[in-house]
């Protein structure tokens, strides 16, 4: 057995609490304004209640944000970069994008940035920055996306002239830990252009501001300090979190100023102080000394004016430690780059435990900067309903109920710790079902902190008295796919081996679910018929209208992916309580409940009033319009809606629940007695001789639906594409679908690129695109169906190929087919870049991955967030897969 790689040895540590390797981390936003946080608002109009053109100059209240920075666990010190080429109006402080209102397809950030490397505990940490050494175009950017419409492509940067000539730098900011709290951070800018150029470069330590409220939770924050202790240093201290240094290593002019709004700029009420948030903007870019202090503050930046050759680099090196563990001037910088160097020798050691080494160099780069994207992705999140809606007391009361507008019936709510973001830029706030994707690939590198995030939400603070969990920041009460007990699940399986899994884990997170359970049913299920409804479930416009609303005509709708997910919540739930019982016998009554609910959801699907949510004609499941007084009509949309019920697949073996007496009787009572239900749990004997042993199928199709749904999936000219699964049938392309309600006419086609609608805010699209959380789920379900029929179900693949493979090859082959968004094609290009990026192909550009939220379905383009490196991290287990066939 191999010995711990050091940052396996800092996990542990952490894990014992013997040293706090987490404390510091990535932790600050990549955008605090436009969020519902910051919105004080009468309408709810969040991004022009708190514009990017306020940033610069306004206090946030809940949060920070900064270019490619950290700061402490709970954002109270930070750090980032300021950089300005000499052509800019703005400092560039924080990325720019355009907002809902402002983009073609809704917000979109439009800059270029990467998350190159990160270990699990920050110990070593590395991003990178395009910054254009032309004018960066803002007008150009907001004109041209707010002139195109919904059926033409988004303006990007890489559209304009930013990077025209490679006149453009390349901006790498490492951070390397020597303790836990001792943060040696290297700057490199690499000057593109064939010729010099300037730029200023401003590392900038500051305090986020938690004085200006008045007196919060019944205590008044003291205001923190900076202060220059000499030409090359500033001392920071802060009442909670100590005192630290910044030492700089070269010396440069340094500037402070307060973390505090501009009133007179921007309201033209006379400040405080004469020093304000945007007093470096006004120093550097107007020339207004007064602006800034040369000795004191809540925020300071070294000012570095560098002269870079054509091709050529600079290099600045700053150390920012606690105060015990400063090493004094002249040893700060001794031996820097050997102890960077370290860290980074010391993340190839640890990811070369991780990432498979029969795996490609190409593959294990994909992987490598996949996990990056994840660990970068962490945040600070910090939200309190209560205060946020009866406001501060040294503010300006908020309008009248304000509560009326969102979460105002989360009065419970108290966020304040590090979540994990589905992008830090286009979605800063949790999102419910995208946590629990993020939560499989995060169990690989960091088990303790993906199980850290998964109780959290189901926590009383965030958890809804009723038991809903909270779904996302612009809306609470929303309903996301209750994929948290699958989540869970499946990471204490892959935290740990049959011999050292956490069972304590596992029980926590099933009582708090078992409360969520029951909200579902009883707010879902309002029949009573096991048939659910649920909104739009996190598939925003896949629908013929807004599902999240009331349906035209006062109609309802019985919802096959509703439907299917409680099933799949249910076979979640199962397998929780059977392998809690086998330790605690109490547990088998409520696996035989969760046993017994799976098979009539599972009835209800395929044959409430005959054939339930089957369509017999088509071998599809659809949603079905429920009219009063006449028969239900099915939605003929072929979408994941009617995919999504594979996914409710679960083996019982008899090995295991002949251990388990009480579960065992009540299971064979039922199958007995109830002939009716028991024609849906399948069973096979499996394995030889001693090894032979009955297995149990539960899952929402029949073998023969099972063959019939997977021709659809699987067929070329429908859902199968090059990269992956798509969300809507092609044929939809050719035959769009439609359906007139009481003179109005609604329909659907196939839309493989962005959105065409507004629903959602335009910014998703959900009617063609390849979508990782979908397609990783259904190649787990397949790997199940395999467990049970084994070679005994063999489908075409493709669908009319005349190629007959079993259920895991099938696995196996989306699991590739996904992969290849990101890997080298053989014209050495990525799909993930599009075919026209003027830089699929650059060596400086092609190596440097975005992980997007979902992709194109023809060509596998990336679209949507760009960092969305929360499930979209997924694909390192589909290269898992591949390591592993």
């Amino acid at each position: 057995m191999s010995l711990p790689t050091p940052e396996q040895q800092r996990l542990l540590k952490g894990t014992n609490r013997e040293e706090d390797w987490r404390r510091w981390g990535p932790y600050l936003s990549e955008r605090q304004w436009g969020t519902v946080r910051e919105d004080y608002s009468a309408s709810g109009d969040a991004w022009n209640h708190f514009p990017h053109e306020h940033a610069r100059s306004r206090a946030y209240r809940w949060g920070e944000d900064g270019l490619l920075g950290i700061s402490d666990r709970r954002c109270r010190l930070c750090f980032g970069l300021m950089l300005w080429n000499g052509q800019d109006q703005i400092l560039k402080e924080r990325l720019f994008g355009v907002t809902n209102p402002e983009g073609n397809h809704g917000e979109d950030a439009k800059e270029q940035w990467y998350y190159l490397d990160s270990t699990p505990t920050h110990s070593y940490m590395r991003g990178l920055y395009k910054y254009p050494q032309r004018a960066f175009p803002y007008e150009e950017l907001l004109r041209h996306n707010a002139a195109r419409g919904k059926h033409e492509d988004e303006f990007e940067l890489h559209d304009t002239d930013a990077f025209k000539d490679n006149r453009y730098f390349d901006v790498f900011v490492e951070y390397a830990k020597a303790g836990p709290e001792d943060i040696l951070i290297r700057v490199t800018v690499e000057n593109r252009a064939a010729e010099a150029a300037f730029l200023t470069v401003l590392p900038k330590l500051w305090f986020r501001n938690t004085w200006s409220w008045g007196e919060v939770h019944g205590a008044t924050e003291a205001k923190p300090s900076l202060r220059a202790q000499d030409a090359q240093t500033v001392l920071a201290e802060h009442e909670t979190l100590g005192a630290f240094l910044l030492r700089t290593e070269q010396e440069a002019p340094l500037l402070f100023t307060e973390n505090e709004t501009n009133t007179e700029a921007l309201y033209g009420v006379q400040n405080a102080s004469g020093f304000a948030k945007d007093g470096f903007h006004r120093a550097v870019i107007q020339g207004d000394a007064s602006a800034v202090r040369l000795t004191h503050g809540t925020k300071a930046a070294a000012n570095y004016r560098l002269n870079i050759p054509g091709g050529g680099r600079a290099v600045l090196r700053l150390r920012l430690c606690h105060t015990k563990d400063d090493k004094g001037a002249k040893a700060a910088f001794s031996g820097f780059d050997k102890t960077v160097e370290a860290r980074r020798l010391e993340a190839d050691a640890f990811y070369a435990g991780q990432i498979p080494a029969s795996l490609s160099e190409d593959e294990r780069l994909v992987a490598r900067q996949a996990y990056a994207g994840l660990l970068w992705s962490k945040q600070f999140y910090h939200f309190v309903v209560p205060s946020w809606m009866s406001g501060d007391p040294g503010q300006p009361a908020p309008p009248e109920g304000r509560g009326l507008v969102r979460n105002g019936d989360w009065s419970h709510f108290h966020a304040n710790d590090v979540l994990s973001m589905p992008d830090k830029w286009e979605y800063p706030w949790f999102a419910a079902w995208d946590l629990a994707f993020h939560m499989l690939p995060m169990a690989t590198v960091d088990p303790d902190f993906a199980k850290g995030q998964l109780e959290l939400l189901l926590r009383e603070w965030f958890m809804h008295p009723s038991g809903q969990i909270p779904a996302y920041e612009w809306n609470f009460n929303d309903v996301n796919p209750p994929v948290h007990a699958w989540a869970c699940w499946r990471v204490y399986k892959i935290s740990g081996t049959k011999l050292s899994r956490d069972l304590d884990f596992l029980e926590r997170c099933f009582q708090k679910l078992l409360v969520n359970f029951t909200w579902w049913v009883n707010r879902k299920d309002i029949n009573g018929k096991h048939i659910f409804a649920g909104g739009f479930l996190g598939l925003d416009n896949i629908g013929l209208f807004d599902r999240s609303k009331p349906l035209p005509c006062g109609h309802s709708l019985a919802q096959a992916d509703g439907t299917a997910w409680m099933a799949f919540y249910c076979g979640s739930m199962l397998s929780m309580a059977l392998e809690l019982a086998q330790e605690k016998p109490a547990y088998e009554n409520i696996a035989s409940k969760f046993f017994e609910h799976f098979i009539q959801i599972v009835d209800a699907m395929n044959s409430l009033g005959e054939d339930g949510l089957w369509d017999e004609q088509d071998g599809f499941y659809y949603d079905r319009l429920l009219v009063e007084r006449h028969a239900s009509i099915p939605l003929r949309t072929r979408s994941l809606v009617g995919v999504i019920p594979l996914l409710a697949v679960e083996v019982l073996d008899e090995r295991v629940i002949n251990r388990l007496p009480g579960f065992k009787a009540r299971l064979e009572w039922f199958l007995k007695t109830r002939p009716d239900l028991a024609k849906h749990v399948g069973s096979t004997n499996t394995g030889k001789g001693s090894e032979n042993h009955l297995l149990r199928l539960l899952s929402v199709p029949s073998k023969e639906r099972l063959e019939r749904l997977l021709k659809h999936v699987l067929d070329e000219t429908e859902f199968l594409s090059e990269h992956g699964i798509r969300s809507l049938s092609q044929a939809h392309g050719r035959v769009p679908y439609g359906i007139e309600l009481n003179g109005t006419y609604y329909s659907i086609n196939y839309e493989p690129g962005e959105s065409r609608s507004g629903l959602f805010g335009g910014n998703s699209n959900w009617r063609g695109p390849i979508w990782f959380p979908i397609n990783y789920l259904l190649i787990e379900a397949l790997e199940r169906y395999h467990h049970f029929y084994g070679d005994s179900l063999k489908v075409e693949l493709p669908t009319n190929s005349g190629r007959w493979v079993n259920l895991n090859e099938v696995s196996q082959e989306l699991a590739r087919r996904l992969s290849s968004l990101f890997t080298l094609d053989k014209n050495g290009s990525r799909p993930c870049f599009g075919k026209h990026h003027p830089h699929a192909q650059d060596p400086l550009w092609r190596d440097h991955l975005l992980f997007h939220e979902y992709f194109h379905g023809e060509t596998g383009s990336g679209l949507g967030a760009s960092h969305q490196t929360g499930w979209t991290a997924l694909i390192t287990r589909c290269l898992g897969i591949l390591a592993r066939s």
